[in-house]
């Protein structure tokens, strides 16, 4: 027995070659595949979507980290301006009307990691996070591009307004409430996204923009 085994030993349930046959394996991980999934299995505790974009990594690293681009490509967040705090803007989340939402973005050049922490209603404790990684796609489909990853994770905040008395309206809609829609919301923002990029990036125009007058109304 090798020394990770020794150490492994007396942990329950774990599946290794060391304590299984292959055809063991492979058994249960054909029972574990099926044609179809629960879709609060799949999206229950986390959201992840991805797409592929013909565009270099470091064009849409900088896009999304300009808050001015989600008045483009994301569904309902628009008019952000600075909110008093370093690094923290607040704008309107159509979603919900008159809902203020909160943000703060926090790149990772070298990385090619960004995070989005937004909450509706205040700006101190901003625990909607967004997570997005760009992939070189290059290296993992062997062509130029990018692949972004995009999760959301259920934050218990989503079940229940931690804030309940600082909405406008008591019956206003609640952001967790549009949690089994996340998938597809967040899915047709991407490919909004993907389609301003490639348009752009083909074109040789400028990818980001200047918020018009529409932003600002």
């Amino acid at each position: 027995m090798t020394t990770a085994s020794h150490q492994l030993a007396d942990i329950p349930g774990l599946v290794r070659c060391e304590t299984h046959s292959v055809p063991d394996i492979l058994a249960r991980a054909t029972g574990m595949t099926r044609t179809a999934y629960p879709h609060e299995e799949v999206y229950g505790d986390y959201c992840t979507i991805q797409q592929y974009i013909d565009c270099s990594p470091e064009d849409v690293f900088d896009y999304l980290s300009d808050i001015n681009t989600l008045d483009e490509y994301s569904v309902s967040t628009r008019a952000f301006e600075p909110a008093g705090e370093p690094g923290l803007f607040v704008g309107w989340d159509t979603l919900a009307e008159n809902t203020r939402i909160y943000m703060r973005i926090e790149p990772n050049r070298e990385a090619l990691t960004l995070d989005y922490h937004c909450a509706w209603d205040q700006g101190e404790e901003l625990w909607m996070i967004y997570l997005f990684r760009i992939v070189p796609a290059e290296q993992v489909l062997g062509k130029p591009g990018s692949v972004v990853l995009w999760t959301n994770c259920h934050h218990p905040n989503y079940d229940k307004n931690p804030y309940p008395e600082l909405s406008p309206d008591p019956e206003r809609i609640w952001v967790g409430d549009l949690w089994p829609l996340f998938y597809a919301g967040h899915r047709i923002e991407l490919e909004n996204l993907k389609r301003i990029l490639e348009y752009r990036s083909g074109r040789g125009l400028p990818l980001a923009v200047a918020p018009g007058p529409e932003a600002a109304a």
